[in-house]
């Protein structure tokens, strides 16, 4: 077993209890759209678990799209743990079922405490020419310029 295998399998476990315990306090009762309006919720062969692990596991390695991460890493090299990954399309239509729960994680686990000490980097960023800077309609007031 090799550290990235530790790695996935470990996050998983830790995604996998949260979800359990979610869908358990929560039961289906999230009003996340308009009531009003029926939409088919089709069983998707990945559960969300697995999508959770395979978002938050594209921001350990190196690479520079989802794409090629997910055609590549996770249908190539990890397709003994994902066996029933679906197509890129699909999991990209997917992905906003697990946004709020996703969210609701990253807040409990994954963000570290405030101390009560802030960094703010005020640095000013030129956004426009100096020719073109009393044009700027978008920044008027706090442009600033090279």
């Amino acid at each position: 077993m090799q550290t990235t295998d530790y790695k996935i399998t470990e996050l998983f476990c830790v995604i996998d209890d949260f979800c359990k315990h979610f869908e358990a306090e929560n039961g289906g009762k999230l009003l996340l759209g308009d009531d009003t309006t029926k939409r088919r919720r089709r069983k998707a062969s990945l559960s969300d678990s697995e999508s959770m692990t395979i978002l938050l596991y594209f921001h350990f390695g190196t690479f520079r799209n989802f794409k090629h991460y997910y055609l590549f890493f996770i249908k190539g090299t990890f397709k003994s743990y994902f066996p029933d990954a679906v197509s890129y399309n699909r999991f990209v239509e997917l992905e906003s079922r697990v946004f709020f729960p996703l969210m609701f994680f990253l807040n409990l686990r994954a963000f570290g405490r405030c101390t009560g000490i802030t960094f703010v980097d005020s640095t000013m960023i030129p956004v426009c020419h100096n020719l073109r800077r009393y044009a700027n309609k978008a920044f008027k007031g706090i442009a600033t310029w090279r």
